[in-house]
C-alpha cells in the first residue's frame, strides 16, 4: 500500500495532503496568521478574580485577558477529598499571582481563551497527565481483558521516580514496548522543559508551544505504511529532520526533499483536486455524481446515475452507481473533512443483497478515516445516516467566505423578479415624496430587461405617477442591488 505524504511550505500557510496510491485522501491547511493555540502552556498571571462568577482572568499575553472558571482548576479538583466543601475561587487565587495553565479553547469573537490548569500533552501513543497517578486506557478499546493487559504494560514501562499519569491512545494498542517507551521518553522530556522554563521568567510568558502542522503529521498520522514525506521548502525540511531524529526516529528516513522547478502540488494533481472538493458536484467514473450540501445541522450526499446508463438492466446500473458512490463519499468526506451528522441518499435499491453491499463497500472505505465515523443502516427512506467527529473546520470553512451577493443561499433572484421589486418601490416612494424625476439604478441585466421586456410596465407606471423614469446601469452593482434616486 503506497501512501505519502507531501508537505508545501510558504511564509503565509503550511498545507499538507495525504495521497493513496496517488489519489489524494486528506488536505490539511495551517495559516501562520490564525494558528491556534489550543495545547500552548503559559505562565499567566492573574489579573482579576470575580466572586460572583467563581472565575478568573488571566494575562497570557494574548490581546484579551483568558478565562479560568473555578471547575477547571485541576488543584481543587482533586486535591479535595470530598469531605470539605469546594473552597470558593476567591480562596483560591489572588491578583498578581503566578499560575501555570493550557489553553483548552480558542479565543473567538469577543471572548477570550479558555484556561485549565490540568497540564495534558499528547503524544503519538499516549496523553502525559503530569499531575496525575492513574493510567487511563481509550474507551474505544471495550475488552476488559485487553484493557488490563495495556494498563500492566505501560505501569511496567514508567519510570520509577515521578512518572505522572498516562492515558493511552487507541493506536497505542498495536504499538510495540519500545514505540510505547519512546513516547514515554518523549513526552517526559517536553514536561521536564515546561518546569525548567517556569524558572528566572515573569508572566506573561509562554512555556510551550503545541507543534506545528507539519511536526503533528509526522507524529501522528506517519504509518507503518507510508512510504514517503516530501517537503519543499530545504528549511522547513532540516527543521523537521531535526525533530523528527529527536521525537520520531523510525520516520527520519521517510523525509525527502523536493527540488523540482514545477510546484509540488501542481506535480502531484493536489491543486485541481482541491478546487473539485470546494464544487458542490462531484463526477463518478462511470458517469454518475454526487451532489453534496454542507449546512449548519448537517451534510447531505446525494448520488444521481447521470450519463451512466450501463450494459445489462436498470438495476444492475443503480448498484454500480452506488457502489462507486460509496467510495467517493468516503473519500470526500476526508478530503473535504465533513464532520457532524451526514446523510447519504443512494440511489433506491429494490434488492437486499445489492443494499447491503453497498453498505459493505461504504464501511470497508471508512475505515482508513483517521477519525472516529460511525455509520447506521439504511433507514426506512433508504438513507445512509452517519456521525463524523469534528476535529477542525471543513475546508470550505477554511478556504471560503459567505457570498456576498447571495448571502450564502446559492441562488440569486431573477432579473425580472428584481424588475418587478424596483416597480412596487417606484411606486412607495412617489407615494411618500414629492420629486420632479425618479432615477433607478441597477446592475446592467435589470434596466436591459426594462429597455426591451418590461418597457411598457415602465411606460405605464410612469405615466400613473405623473413623473418621468430613467434608467442608470451601474456595473458594481450585484443583480439584486438597486435604488431609487429622488431628483
Amino acid at each position: 500500500m503506497s501512501e505519502q505524504f507531501l508537505i508545501n511550505f510558504t511564509p503565509q500557510e503550511t498545507r499538507v495532503a495525504l495521497l493513496h496510491q496517488g489519489v489524494v485522501q486528506e488536505l490539511h491547511i495551517e495559516r501562520t496568521n490564525s494558528r491556534g493555540i489550543v495545547g500552548n502552556v503559559y505562565l499567566g498571571k492573574v489579573v482579576r478574580v470575580l466572586p460572583g462568577m467563581q472565575s478568573a482572568f488571566i494575562e497570557i499575553g494574548l490581546e484579551r485577558t483568558a478565562f479560568l472558571h473555578v471547575a477547571d482548576i485541576w488543584e481543587e479538583r482533586h486535591g479535595n477529598t470530598g469531605e470539605a466543601p469546594p473552597r470558593p475561587i476567591e480562596r483560591i487565587l489572588t491578583e498578581g499571582q503566578s499560575l501555570v495553565v493550557q489553553v483548552q479553547k480558542d479565543p473567538i469573537g469577543t471572548k477570550g481563551a479558555r484556561l485549565t490548569t490540568q497540564i495534558s500533552i499528547a503524544g503519538r501513543l499516549l496523553v502525559h497527565l503530569p499531575q496525575e497517578t492513574h493510567i487511563g486506557i481509550s474507551q474505544r478499546i471495550d475488552d476488559e481483558g485487553e484493557r488490563e493487559r495495556l494498563r500492566a504494560r505501560i505501569q511496567a514501562l514508567l519510570p520509577k521516580e515521578d512518572p505522572g499519569g498516562f492515558i493511552l491512545r487507541t493506536v497505542a494498542a498495536e504499538a510495540s514496548d519500545e514505540e510505547l517507551a519512546a513516547d514515554i521518553n518523549y513526552l517526559g522530556r517536553i514536561w521536564r522543559e515546561i518546569c525548567s522554563r517556569t524558572h528566572g521568567v515573569f508572566p506573561p510568558f509562554l512555556l510551550h508551544h503545541d507543534l506545528t502542522l507539519a511536526q503533528r503529521v509526522l507524529r501522528d498520522l506517519v504509518t507503518h505504511e507510508t512510504i514517503a514525506v516530501v517537503i519543499d521548502s530545504r528549511e522547513n525540511f532540516q527543521k523537521l529532520q531535526t525533530f523528527a531524529a529527536e521525537y520520531v526516529p523510525q520516520v527520519t528516513n521517510r523525509l525527502s526533499h523536493y527540488t523540482g522547478d514545477r510546484p509540488l502540488f501542481d506535480l502531484h494533481g493536489v491543486e485541481d483536486e482541491i478546487q473539485k472538493a470546494l464544487a458542490r458536484r462531484v463526477d463518478l467514473k462511470s458517469g454518475g455524481y454526487l451532489i453534496i450540501d454542507q449546512t449548519e445541522a448537517m451534510t447531505t450526499v446525494d448520488v444521481n446515475t447521470g450519463g451512466f446508463v450501463g450494459s445489462r438492466n436498470f438495476d444492475d446500473t443503480i448498484f454500480k452507481t452506488n457502489l462507486e458512490a460509496a467510495q467517493t463519499i468516503a473519500r470526500q468526506l476526508r478530503l473535504r473533512n465533513l464532520g457532524g451528522i451526514i446523510i447519504a441518499d443512494f440511489i433506491d435499491m429494490e434488492d437486499e443483497e445489492h443494499r447491503s453491499a453497498v453498505l459493505a463497500e461504504l464501511n470497508k472505505a471508512l475505515v482508513r478515516d483517521h477519525t472516529r465515523i460511525t455509520v447506521s443502516g439504511f433507514t426506512q427512506l433508504g438513507l445512509v445516516e452517519m456521525t463524523r467527529k469534528r476535529t477542525r473546520e471543513s475546508l470550505a470553512h477554511i478556504l471560503c467566505e459567505t457570498c456576498p451577493t447571495c448571502g450564502g443561499r446559492g441562488e440569486v433572484k431573477t432579473a425580472q423578479t428584481v424588475a418587478y421589486e424596483v416597480l412596487r418601490e417606484l411606486l412607495r416612494e412617489a407615494r411618500q415624496f414629492t420629486a420632479r424625476e425618479m432615477r433607478v439604478v441597477a446592475a446592467p441585466g435589470v434596466t436591459d430587461l426594462f429597455l426591451d421586456e418590461e418597457s411598457q410596465a415602465l411606460a405605464m407606471l410612469s405615466d400613473f405617477i405623473g413623473r418621468p423614469i430613467s434608467l442608470h446601469a451601474e456595473s458594481g452593482y450585484t443583480q439584486e442591488q438597486f435604488d431609487i434616486v429622488l431628483m
